[in-house]
This record gives structure tokens, sequence and C-alpha cells, in this order.
């Protein structure tokens, strides 16, 4: 493995990590691994893990999140119409699951960070702090939301998830894509990195390998195209102090124009099922 690029947290430690690129899988790998990684999502500014909504920065996420809250449960309906039971790993503040509750899913969610589930519990969703202090259920559907980037320990969580998958079940992944164009146009300042939180750094084909592993197959990709524009602009940021509102709309416009012919997304979603 050589060395892809040096980067950095620049959103909360300011320490610096370096990516490797792993040739046989196509992806990268952040190192050196810190030994500890919660003191890295203790902030504020962590927006996945908190309903702040007061920077621009904050608002747009929000509504972003508002809207496509109800495109994800959309997708999953595609593939299931009878006994809908899902499980969201990383299921964040219970937003994605409330949802899907009201549209008639059986919900279960596993969420790590304990200030996060104390926010979905105040909105009336119970979560699990681990996976295996749910009951062995199986469930048609389990969804990671840009959550598989993050999981220390790759291919033990990947089996330990698919376990819980039933029969004709489908795996829906989504994560940060290194081969889009946003990726390559603000190189180490690019956002989708988030050094140390993500650990993994994915392509189309890493994917593919990753899970062919398990028996699953990609079924189905798909764009999420208003992460260009949101991550533009945290990358702007990252490498001008600045939002420069404009130019990441530009920058995250023609990510999105160049992915209509490549198909690299700024951040892709994945269906995958057994084999």
């Amino acid at each position: 493995m050589k060395l892809y690029l040096k980067t950095k947290d620049y959103a909360i430690s300011q320490e610096e990590f370096h990516l490797v690129y792993n040739k046989d899988m196509d992806m990268l790998i952040t190192q050196p691994r810190p030994e500890t990684l919660d003191k890295y999502y203790q902030s504020e500014s962590y927006i996945s893990h908190t309903d702040a909504n007061s920077s621009l920065i904050e608002k747009l996420y929000q509504a972003v999140k508002k809207y496509s809250l109800g495109k994800k449960v959309k997708l999953i309906n595609k593939y299931v119409k009878e006994k809908k039971t899902l499980l969201d790993f990383g299921a964040g503040t219970g937003d994605f699951l409330i949802t899907a509750k009201k549209r008639n899913w059986s919900v279960a969610g596993v969420e790590p960070n304990s200030k996060a589930r104390e926010l979905a519990k105040t909105k009336g969703m119970n979560l699990s702090s681990k996976l295996d202090m749910l009951k062995n259920h199986k469930y048609k559907v389990i969804t990671l939301w840009h959550v598989l980037e993050h999981l220390p320990n790759l291919e033990e969580q990947i089996e330990e998830l698919i376990s819980r998958l039933g029969d004709e079940g489908i795996l829906v992944i989504a994560v940060p894509n290194f081969r889009s164009y946003d990726a390559k146009f603000y190189k180490e300042f690019w956002a989708g990195y988030d050094v140390p939180r993500h650990l993994w750094h994915f392509s189309k084909t890493a994917i593919e390998k990753l899970f062919s592993k398990h028996e699953l197959k990609i079924t189905k990709i798909k764009p999420m195209v208003f992460d260009a524009f949101y991550v533009a602009m945290l990358s702007e940021k990252y490498k001008t102090g600045k939002t420069n509102f404009l130019k990441a709309f530009c920058v995250g416009m023609w990510s999105n124009i160049k992915a209509l012919g490549s198909g690299e997304y700024s951040s892709l979603i994945y269906v995958l099922k057994k084999v």
C-alpha cells in the first residue's frame, strides 16, 4: 500500500492523518488509527449526532435531511411489500426510523453515541447501543446511511450484520465516493474524507469486492446528488476558512454533471442482495 495523500481532521482536532491506497480493493485506509475514536465525535459540530439548526450549513443539512428521509423510505418500499422489518445501524438521532415507522415499518435501531440516543428517545424512538443487545431477529432490510466508513472492525461487523439479514432481504449502504469529481477537486480538503472518523474510503470496486466475499451482490447503485453541494460547502470552509456558497454550489453542480457520464457521484447508495 502506498500513500495517496495527507489530510487532517479539519472539523475537530486539527491532527494530521494519511490516506493509504489499497490497490487490490481500490480503497483508501486512514492511518494512523487512533487508539480511541470517542474524542473525535465529542463536538457540537458533529452534526449527525445532533439536531443543530443555527448556522447556514446546519440549516441546509437539516433541510436536505428532511427531504431525503422520505426518499429513503420510498427506496426500501420498492423491495419489500409485506412483513416490513427494518434495522437501521448507526441510526443517529432516529429520524429515518421514525419516518419509516409512520409508513408501516416495524423498526429497530443501533446507535453507539449516547447523546444521539438520548435525542432519539425524546422523539419516542428507543435505540440500542450495540447490535448484540437486540433479540436475534432477522430483518427484511438493514440500512447503513453513511455508517460503513466509521466501523473499526469492518469484516467482523459486516458478518454480524449479514447474519441478521432475512431470506431475500436487502442491505442498503450509503458511503462517500473518493472517485468523485469533488473529491479530486478538493484533494486533502475534501470533507468526505472526514478523518479519523472515516476509517475507510470506498469506490464502487471496493464495495463490490468487499461484499462479494460474503455472497452479496450489488443490484442497484443510486446517487446522492445533494451530498456534492453539502460536502463542497464544508470543503470550501476547510480550504479557505469561508463558506463560499456560490463556489461550492458550482463545484457541486459540476461534480453531479460529470457523474452523469461516469456514475462517480459524491456519495452513492448501494442496494445489495444475497446471491
